[in-house]
């Protein structure tokens, strides 16, 4: 698989970044009247309501990366955009990537959402799937079966304007764009990190829709770059 070297600018503009922000540090802080540093408050997130309070149970936002529980069912009420676009990418063919894909399938047709599904056999297969995905400017870009996942954690962050989501499994350090849902036997985080491939069983029809739902949710009320946890199935 072929990686990609960020733009020559992106390294300059790292540089300039990193020398104001040393110079800053240094330099006195001219807010008081005398001189001397003057601490301003940091503007804080505003509180969450309505849905998304509902489904994180607090009306304080998750730090990114943060795990959620929500309440089940807390989701069922909410509705993709009728004629939105999602573009699903899948690889592997065992069952349990099969019941993901038929979810996903299932949501985009319970609420007539546009659905092009991308089927990938090797790492470099999904890299081009993605990249395919993403020039097709859909709504989200979905990613089910464990083999997508050390794709999706080197190249989600190249494309920090794309929403996506990963149904049972995780990416290790997602970007604010990339949002999982996981439960007990599908929660895998790529390879070598410790998290096995999803457990036989674990991923049954009902808890692969709810699953889509619940993580469709999440994204459509900006609650993204979280990974959120179900119970048992």
């Amino acid at each position: 698989m072929r990686r990609r070297a960020l733009p020559a600018l992106a390294g300059t503009a790292l540089a300039v970044a990193l020398v104001a922000a040393l110079a800053g540090c240094g330099a006195p802080n001219p807010g008081g009247p005398g001189g001397e540093a003057v601490n301003h408050p940091v503007p804080s997130a505003s509180p969450l309501t309505g849905f998304a309070a509902r489904f994180v149970g607090s009306a304080e936002r998750p730090a990114p990366e943060a795990t959620v529980r929500p309440a089940p069912g807390t989701w069922d009420d909410v509705a993709f955009p009728a004629g939105g676009a999602i573009v699903l990418i899948v690889r592997g063919d065992d069952g349990t990537t099969a019941m993901l894909t038929a979810a996903v399938r299932h949501y985009a047709g319970l609420h007539g959402a546009e659905l092009t599904v991308l089927r990938a056999a090797t790492d470099d297969d999904v890299e081009r799937r993605l990249d395919e995905a993403v020039a097709a400017a859909p709504d989200l870009v979905v990613g089910v079966g464990d083999g997508v996942v050390d794709v999706f954690a080197l190249i989600t962050a190249q494309y920090l304007e794309t929403d996506f989501l990963l149904v049972g499994a995780q990416l290790p350090e997602p970007t604010h764009n990339v949002t999982a849902v996981v439960w007990p036997g599908a929660e895998f985080r790529g390879t070598g990190l410790g998290n096995p491939n999803a457990t036989p069983g674990a991923v049954t029809v009902a808890r692969a829709r709810e699953a889509v739902s619940a993580g469709v949710a999440s994204v459509l009320h900006d609650l993204s770059g979280i990974v959120i946890e179900l119970g048992e199935p």
